[in-house]
């Protein structure tokens, strides 16, 4: 029987990143234990964490694959290790851009042994524009809350950021440069917005830096039309213990998957939604957005091990993964299909946190021209003034 080693953060910053992919892991394991046999290590969300996890789990467990979800440090580190060591990688839920270039790879000389799939950084910035356009029409302003760390650096990339979609659809973007996380004083990024009439914001901020933000706008009297943030907007806001807003509150964000997606999983048949309630009933916590592609990658575990000429050799696992064409809970994934080797894609819709009637906040679908079949469930409406 094959061993898939899983590396999912249980402990340190990134823990509640990594409840989903626990989830999947525990709910699946008795189903698939027939076909492969799941074992897990704590990455403890840092970089030097998961490299001594897939050590372990390659050394001592003997995994012929490895899993994980996401991590701006760990799932690069993972990767890596996986490349160094000629064991297959699959992982998800870190823009594509981003762990292809990001980790040293050029085009036509792809990775022998890692593979993802997620969407990338273009697709987020057409998910915004299409918000940005819902919310003021065409040729808007757009001020850039982008820290000086890798996920500004990448969302102000040239030729793979935000600006080549901003530009194609005749939006300005009014960058006045990188801040250090957490932030002192996002005071000038208020007054340069401000100056240049950027009603409409768009961020990668952590929560504390975005409700920082918001703050002192609402102290400066600029009230923004619109804020978009592709960062930590996966995980569901709550009001907190005094009653004020979250500073998510009334933000949109990409959407990646809902129990309102018209997706299955091949592995058994189970719906969107029905995943969503199996975690919600199981864990009490509210459903979250990398709960899709976690399950996902126990499918795409599944599907190449069954499909290899020996499950038991690395190098025909990696193969099976290549070329897999597989309808998953997160979507359909298609690895010929690129966009460059090792990658495949999922589509993006626009959402945004609004007051909710089962849960303080949750994730309404605003925009859907870009995934089939995924109904529109609230209108785009204004931010309230912040803070509460």
């Amino acid at each position: 029987m094959a061993t898939v080693g899983v590396v999912v953060a249980r402990s340190g910053r990134l823990a509640a990143l990594g409840d989903p992919l626990a989830f999947a892991m525990s709910w699946l394991a008795p189903r698939l234990g027939g076909a492969l046999r799941l074992v897990s290590r704590d990455s403890r969300s840092s970089a030097e964490g998961a490299r001594r996890a897939v050590r372990e789990l390659v050394r001592d467990e003997g995994a012929v694959l490895v899993l994980t979800l996401a991590g701006t440090e760990v799932l690069p580190a993972v990767a890596d290790v996986c490349e160094e060591s000629g064991v297959p990688c699959v992982s998800s839920a870190f823009p594509w851009q981003v762990y292809y270039y990001g980790r040293g790879a050029e085009d036509g000389t792809p990775f022998r042994w890692t593979y993802h799939f997620c969407w990338g950084l273009d697709a987020i910035a057409e998910t915004f524009a299409d918000l940005w356009e819902l919310a003021g029409g065409p040729g808007q302003s757009v001020g850039c809350l982008w820290n000086s760390g890798p996920q500004g650096g990448w969302s102000r990339h040239r030729t793979r950021g935000f600006a080549p979609v901003a530009a194609a659809r005749g939006h300005r973007l009014v960058d006045p440069g990188g801040y250090q996380e957490p932030a002192d004083d996002l005071s000038e990024h208020v007054k340069v917005f401000a100056a240049a009439g950027a009603e409409v914001v768009t961020s990668a901020a952590t929560a504390r830096d975005l409700g920082h933000f918001r703050e002192l706008a609402a102290e400066h009297g600029h009230q923004p039309r619109l804020i978009t943030c592709s960062r930590w907007l996966a995980y569901p806001p709550s009001v907190t213990s005094g009653g004020a807003w979250p500073a998510q509150a009334d933000v949109a964000t990409l959407v990646y998957w809902t129990p309102e997606h018209p997706y299955r999983s091949s592995l058994d048949g189970m719906t969107a939604a029905e995943l969503a309630e199996a975690y919600e009933r199981d864990t009490g916590r509210q459903w979250l957005q990398p709960l899709g592609p976690a399950y996902a990658l126990f499918e795409v575990a599944a599907h190449a091990l069954a499909t290899a000429a020996d499950p038991r050799d690395p190098a025909a696992v990696a193969e099976a993964i290549g070329r897999a064409r597989l309808d998953t809970i997160a979507g359909p994934l298609d690895w010929p299909a690129g966009p460059v080797p090792n990658v495949a894609t999922v589509p993006l819709a626009g959402g945004q946190w609004q007051r909710g009637t089962r849960h303080d906040y949750e994730l309404a679908v605003v925009s859907n021209r870009r995934v089939p079949g995924l109904r529109v469930t609230a209108e785009l409406v204004p931010p309230r003034p912040f803070p509460a």
